[in-house]
């Protein structure tokens, strides 16, 4: 039994680190504390409850987490912290072990945060005075990992994030996703749907579709992804949906041509890729070769020719040797997409990569992602530069005080509104701009409303 007066009046400080399903995640937890009576601290107050939401998908993330936990327990010293998220399942001990941490809890257990919480939180106050910090965490076994946390919640942004599905099976030589958060699992499309509705209701317009492997929905319901999109296509007062992200081998040429007829799904799609050279799929243990790949980007590009294409690249795996590196350079150089997300790659432990023998030297790795990054940006740019003096619904999102603001086209071109233009009534609007050249920091186009 939770018992909410204990909470009412404390106030409390989130950290999230990693993908926009843990923001999803954050921010549904946040919106339950809400519910019971716990404010979010302000700049320069201090919390009673200290939430971080962490990611390990690369060494580099570990260490921001630990520095997050850290920075945390010092700005809210008597604090209760609790550490959840990928990391968290991963690296229990560890995390359970950093002075000043309360409670960790993995990816199963983190579906019960609150009633975790609300235990933990009442054994503290029978124990005052006693030591009781860095002593406790929950955290299942991978095959034991089948608890879904629904998430639909927008925290502070415009946009809501939709968590359609948990988990992966694919088992990519290179990733620990899935002894981080379990096999693949999902909700039904009636409830998806309800939470879809729920946006609506509270005046939300653009939802996005998050997960960890989002086009293996129906592993749990046997439902099918295609089918969650056509019923949510039906959800009246959403404007706008977004796939966050799909892999190319379940991007199915039925979803590319709904999508390219659909009433809110928009004209943007992240696809990973992760090499564009076909030796270094195999070696990764990825489920299509660069062909598929092609072939996926060609038909949105027919069907959809102003479609942003998002593509997620890994730069020095394990065996990718320079002649593969080049192989991949030159796939993406002549294919047709928007943006590239690049990421080094980072040795995870208990991987089976770590038994490929060739090794990328640190000094190759960034010297290969300058590269990519180089040819990332001359694509957007080409990019952008074709709608220059076109009009465009904008979403906009309010803006600090005194900053500019910023929302997207449907295409996912980033607008800029200056200052002298932006209206508070802009927030979560759909705004009719002429779209101008590039701003200051070539990030954006400058727009300018058209009035009536």
């Amino acid at each position: 039994m939770i018992d909410s007066s204990a909470f009412h009046g404390k106030k409390a400080a989130y950290f999230t680190l990693g993908c926009k399903l843990n923001f999803s995640e954050t921010s549904t937890f946040g919106k339950m504390l809400q519910e019971m009576g716990v404010k979010t601290v302000a700049k320069g107050e201090v919390a009673d409850i200290c939430l971080v939401n962490t990611c390990s998908v690369t060494e580099v993330a570990d260490h921001k987490c630990r520095q997050a936990i850290h920075r945390m327990v010092r700005q809210h010293p008597h604090a209760f912290v609790v550490v959840t998220g990928c990391y968290a399942q991963l690296e229990p001990e560890k995390l359970s072990h950093i002075d000043g941490v309360d409670l960790v809890l993995g990816s199963n257990e983190k579906a019960n945060l609150i009633q975790f919480l609300s235990e933990e939180w009442a054994k503290r106050q029978d124990n005052q005075g006693e030591e009781t910090k860095g002593k406790y965490h929950a955290v299942s076994k991978v095959k034991e990992i089948t608890s879904f946390a629904p998430s639909c919640s927008r925290g502070n942004r415009t946009r809501y994030f939709l968590k359609v599905q948990d988990g992966c099976d694919y088992f990519c030589t290179y990733c620990t996703i899935p002894f981080a958060r379990g096999l693949s699992r999902n909700p039904s499309i009636s409830s998806l749907v309800q939470q879809a509705q729920q946006a609506a209701d509270e005046g939300g317009k653009e939802i996005v579709l998050t997960g960890v492997n989002i086009g293996d929905f129906g592993a749990t319901t046997h439902e099918r992804f295609i089918d969650l999109v056509k019923a949510l296509d039906e959800v009246e007062g959403i404007s706008r949906f977004r796939i966050s992200s799909l892999e190319p081998d379940l991007l199915s040429d039925e979803l590319i041509d709904y999508c390219a007829h659909s009433r809110a799904f928009m004209p943007h799609f992240h696809i990973p890729l992760q090499s564009g050279s076909d030796a270094v799929l195999k070696l990764m243990h990825r489920r299509y070769d660069t062909a598929l790949f092609a072939h996926k980007i060609k038909m949105i590009k027919e069907k959809m020719p102003h479609a942003f294409i998002g593509v997620d690249v890994m730069v020095g795996t394990r065996g990718e040797t320079p002649e593969y590196f080049e192989e991949c350079y030159s796939f993406l150089r002549e294919l047709d997409v928007t943006q590239l997300h690049v990421f080094p790659y980072s040795e995870r432990p208990g991987t089976a990569a770590l038994r490929i023998p060739y090794v990328v030297s640190a000094a190759d790795k960034k010297e290969r992602s300058r590269r990519l990054l180089e040819l990332s940006d001359e694509k957007t740019r080409h990019f952008y530069t074709q709608y220059i003096g076109t009009e465009a619904e904008v979403l906009f999102e309010k803006a600090p005080r005194g900053k500019a603001m910023h929302g997207f086209t449907p295409n996912y071109i980033r607008v800029e509104l200056s200052p002298s233009q932006a209206r508070e009534e802009y927030d979560n609007q759909l705004i009719k701009v002429r779209l101008g050249d590039f701003n200051h920091d070539e990030t954006a186009l400058k727009g300018e409303v058209i009035n009536g």
